[in-house]
């Protein structure tokens, strides 16, 4: 775990590029530090590898202050990923790749080993890349040796700043493809800065956004589109850029919650009465359990009272229970795609124990996406 606790960084004694900045990463997270050109983030990023020190605050990496480690180890065992790559002219890929096991002086065969792995990992075969030089590769394949030799020394710990920024959109989003791949394989902590909002949203399992060197929300991509703390976090996402990531929109992002339910055991003239009250045609029925928490058992809507001549008649004996109960983190592409295949108007929403938690509708669905979709005067 990494936490930056109260971190400064003043130059001249005046400008503060950070300020009072706290911020905890947990192993294993890809997070993304985002913002405007001189926000900080770069800055931020560099004091966790000391090639920047702070003015002030204290930096932690599994409860031991940075200040403890040495300098030159620490570098050493924390991967570098930048824009402009940095690779060795003169040396071989397989060389550029080995650079820190080397100056670790570990075992030939084992560096031999760790080199050819890491060359198959980022789509670059050992017996044709290895021998060639970092003029005879394209910026993209330039860009995976950067990578590659990032991870050659097997450390907890990678920065990466801007390092997709200067290739080209179809590069670009094939290495953004890639650093998902690896890091779902691996499961190395990264810290990532970019100024492009579209890769934070697509690579970061937490997203900091910056502003004048502080952070203003730190969250998943998912909470801040929905529910960023600012206008400028809102500006700076684009009010209308969960329209363009529908994949983010879940069962309950789009479910009504005041849903009207009636008990199984109740008559159809009771359940007539709740509609009225309620103003609905449809009732979800269900039965309280102990803990007071509701199990949906089926639905009963205003048509399957038609000719019930006895309204003592129960709700359990004409209700529909084959019915599609829809967990809460259900996509909503898969929401529409079911409730089409099946033909379905009211769709329960249930938590993750099944208990009741809303409601879809065809309605509920269009009130969501007609705030979130870009008016006429974004053509």
């Amino acid at each position: 775990m990494i936490e930056l606790k109260n971190i400064t960084k003043s130059y001249d004694g005046k400008t503060d590029v950070v300020k009072n900045l706290n911020l905890t990463i947990q192993d294993g997270e890809l997070v993304i530090l985002v913002g405007e050109s001189g926000c900080g983030k770069t800055t931020t990023m560099l004091m966790l590898n000391k090639l920047i020190e702070p003015t002030g605050g204290d930096i932690l990496i599994d409860g031991k202050s940075i200040n403890s480690f040495d300098k030159l180890k620490l570098r050493r065992n924390i991967g570098y990923v930048i824009q402009n790559i940095g690779l060795f002219p003169h040396k071989t890929i397989e060389d550029n790749i080995a650079t820190v096991p080397r100056l670790e002086k570990q075992p030939k065969e084992d560096i031999h080993e760790r080199v050819k792995t890491l060359m198959q990992m980022v789509g670059l075969p050992y017996e044709e890349y290895a021998q060639r030089y970092p003029r005879e590769l394209s910026g993209g394949q330039q860009q995976r040796v950067g990578v590659a030799r990032a991870l050659a020394n097997k450390p907890d710990l990678i920065l990466m700043d801007e390092p997709f920024s200067a290739l080209d959109p179809i590069t670009r989003e094939q290495l953004q493809d890639e650093l998902i791949k690896l890091h779902a394989e691996l499961g190395k902590t990264i810290v990532f800065v970019t100024h492009d909002i579209d890769e934070a949203i697509k690579l970061g399992d937490k997203i900091a956004v910056m502003q004048s060197g502080k952070i203003i929300q730190f969250d998943t991509p998912e909470e801040i589109l929905k529910n960023p703390v600012n206008d400028f976090v809102a500006t700076f996402v684009g009010k209308n850029r969960l329209w363009k990531t529908p994949e983010m929109l879940t069962a309950q992002d789009v479910m009504i919650k005041g849903v009207a339910k009636v008990n199984p055991n109740r008559s159809v003239a009771q359940a007539i009465s709740i509609m009225k009250k309620h103003d609905k045609t449809v009732l979800v029925v269900v039965k309280i359990a102990e803990n007071g928490k509701e199990k949906v058992l089926g639905v009963i809507g205003a048509n399957r009272f038609g000719g019930i001549l006895d309204h003592k008649t129960k709700i359990s004996d004409i209700m529909k229970s084959d019915i599609k109960k829809i967990p809460r983190d259900t996509p909503l592409t898969e929401v529409i795609q079911l409730r089409n295949t099946n033909n379905i108007l009211f769709s329960p929403v249930v938590d993750d124990d099944d208990n009741l938690i809303g409601m879809i509708t065809n309605t509920s669905i269009v009130n969501v996406l007609s705030q979130i979709m870009p008016g006429q005067e974004d053509y």
